[in-house]
């Protein structure tokens, strides 16, 4: 539920950036870089031999039991601009802190040099702990990034 502060600041973002985009325009939307993080379940599947089993071609179908437990998951890290994955950074068995946060903009920052998408990108991230704290504040300038606001 969102106080009538926080209704306030939602219409105030969207017409900053309304006001953004009506400027600049297509270029405003392709400086824009998204980044969200997911946890991602694996599972191993069973083999051919264990998934083999004899029976005749009018017996009925063998029961499915549950499918079973996830083997792990992983913290899935995705940036993305309006045409493609930008890069994907998996933490294992961990969740984001600021830290790997500033690690994996570091590692953003490289990937964005190495495929030459521009100098002047926005970062769109939420605002969980992780993205807002002040070492990650700190982070984000010396990396050279803007930062669009995300409402609440």
């Amino acid at each position: 539920m969102l106080s009538d502060e926080m209704k306030a600041e939602r219409v105030r973002i969207s017409q900053e950036l309304l006001e953004h985009f009506e400027k600049e325009g297509e270029n405003f939307v392709k400086k824009i870089i998204t980044g969200d993080d997911t946890w991602v379940h694996h599972y191993d599947p069973e083999n051919k031999r264990q998934s083999m089993e004899y029976r005749h071609k009018e017996s009925p179908q063998p029961k499915k039991f549950k499918t079973q437990a996830s083997a792990g998951k992983v913290m899935l890290t995705v940036f993305w601009n309006s045409e493609f994955i930008v890069l994907a950074d998996f933490l294992e068995k961990e969740t984001i802190n600021s830290q790997n946060y500033v690690e994996t903009l570091t590692a953003l920052k490289r990937r964005i040099e190495l495929i030459g998408i521009g100098n002047e990108m926005l970062l769109q991230h939420n605002n969980a702990k992780p993205h807002t704290s002040a070492a990650t504040r700190d982070a984000i300038q010396c990396l050279d990034f803007s930062v669009l606001p995300h409402p609440p």
